[in-house]
């Protein structure tokens, strides 16, 4: 029987200068327009995006200061 390994919680936020940025962003497009799971590797570790993830996209506002990010969630089996 093959060993699982365990996953550890992980909460990661990584900059990309605005070429790498769009680049990943042309690429989750494609995927998401036909139904493949998106691939990215973030502070090296890969992450497996399935086509089923929920998307959702958050905007917040805290004085003078904005923020918007774009989130996918989803059960692993």
């Amino acid at each position: 029987m093959a060993k699982q390994r365990k996953r550890s919680d992980r909460d990661i936020e990584k900059a990309y200068p605005v070429r790498q940025f769009t680049a990943k962003l042309r690429r989750m497009a494609v995927c998401l327009e036909k139904g493949r799971p998106f691939r990215i590797q973030i502070a090296g570790v890969r992450v497996r995006i399935p086509p089923h993830a929920t998307i959702s996209v958050e905007h917040e506002r805290e004085g003078r200061s904005e923020e918007v990010e774009m989130q996918f969630k989803w059960r692993n089996a």
